[in-house]
């Protein structure tokens, strides 16, 4: 039985994650006004690795919101593409996946069709700065086609250090 590490090496794109880590949240109050105000607040992340590596599944929780969050990210050893699929304890459904995955600089681009208030948006998720004890994470919205991008969320992981 081959290893998925034998065929595609890009399965272990996100084996920076697993762990556990802080994560300061800024999160617009209206993700489709760019006059809208930001808000703050703390969470807690854990993330571990499934299928050799070739998946994994983070949790997420934000007891100052009261919810938690959960992220499945599956490589397709085909068209090596990560999906990355979100679900919230707020709604308990699984929000349309993105697709993508990392450049030769560490930068980590998904991009998917959702909606939002009753409106098509594009939607773009960006991994960055990534090292053994940090990673950023930003979430954005286009309206027109991905000609204009609208920043609404971001996540700064700092890894827990162990008991």
């Amino acid at each position: 039985m081959n290893d998925v590490r034998d065929n595609a090496p890009a399965a272990h794109d996100f084996a920076f994650l697993h762990g556990d880590w802080d994560v300061a949240n800024r999160r617009r109050t209206d993700f489709l006004d760019p006059d809208s105000a930001w808000e703050e607040f703390p969470a807690v992340s854990r993330c571990w690795p499934l299928f050799g590596g070739a998946a994994n599944i983070d949790e997420i929780d934000v007891p100052t919101q009261g919810w938690t969050g959960l992220t499945l990210r599956l490589f397709d050893l085909e068209t090596e593409l990560w999906s990355l699929n979100w679900s919230s304890s707020r709604s308990g459904r699984l929000f349309p996946p993105v697709f993508g995955r990392f450049g030769p600089d560490g930068r980590g681009e998904f991009h998917g069709d959702d909606t939002h208030d009753g409106k098509d948006v594009r939607v773009r998720f960006v991994w960055s700065g990534i090292s053994e004890t940090t990673a950023r994470w930003e979430q954005a919205f286009s309206l027109d086609g991905e000609n204009t991008w609208l920043t609404n969320w971001t996540m700064d992981f700092t890894r827990r250090k162990a008991a």
